[in-house]
């Protein structure tokens, strides 16, 4: 394995631009909701602009590192480079590990592997967020429909194989949603965090 790819797509996913653009404006966005530091939770701050600059950063730093990583190694460095850009943003090693979920990331990552397949993952999450109003169940909805949609339109095993670990990582990531959603107290899009 090339180590490059896998350095250089760790840390570009573990820069954490919910954070940065918080702290931006004064605010430090792990001590707002549920402390986490993805779209949804900037979206809490009240602030659509950052929570919109936050979905693409945090997106383009998937489809940065499969470029980045298909330059240095052709195709298994971009799957190498995007699995650990997600694996970075779950993971920084600026925050002691503690990152976000993962959904825009598996999202670029999956526009950057199959851009079709990135569009249907996208249209998963959307509607399933505005069916539910749960942010959370529209994200692992997404993230199932990655690998199944890079299978059925590339037939790329290698990719479909790490999107899908990635959707299984994705989904553990939001292992308290799915109590919450289970004890009927999930924060539904536009309500506080319970």
């Amino acid at each position: 394995m090339d180590w490059i790819p896998l350095a250089i797509g760790y840390f570009l996913g573990s820069i954490p631009f919910g954070l940065l653009l918080t702290r931006m404006i004064g605010i430090d966005i792990r001590q707002v909701g549920s402390g986490n530091i993805g779209t949804t939770n900037v979206l809490r701050t009240g602030n659509k602009g950052l929570a919109a600059a936050t979905l693409l950063l945090d997106a383009g730093k998937g489809v940065a590192a499969v470029a980045i990583g298909r330059w240095l190694g052709g195709e298994m460095g971009g799957i190498v480079a995007g699995t650990a850009a997600f694996v970075g943003h779950c993971f920084p090693i600026w925050l002691k590990f503690r990152g976000g979920k993962g959904v825009a990331t598996i999202l670029g990552v999956t526009l950057a592997a199959a851009p079709l397949a990135g569009v249907i993952a996208l249209a998963t999450w959307a509607c399933g967020a505005l069916a539910t109003r749960y942010s959370s169940v529209g994200g692992m909805l997404a993230a199932i429909a990655c690998p199944i949609a890079v299978w059925f339109l590339t037939g790329n095993l290698g990719w479909a194989t790490h999107l899908a670990m990635l959707a299984a990582l994705l989904i553990f990531q939001h292992r308290d949603n799915l109590s919450r959603l289970a004890a009927g107290t999930e924060s539904k899009i536009g309500q506080k965090s319970k």
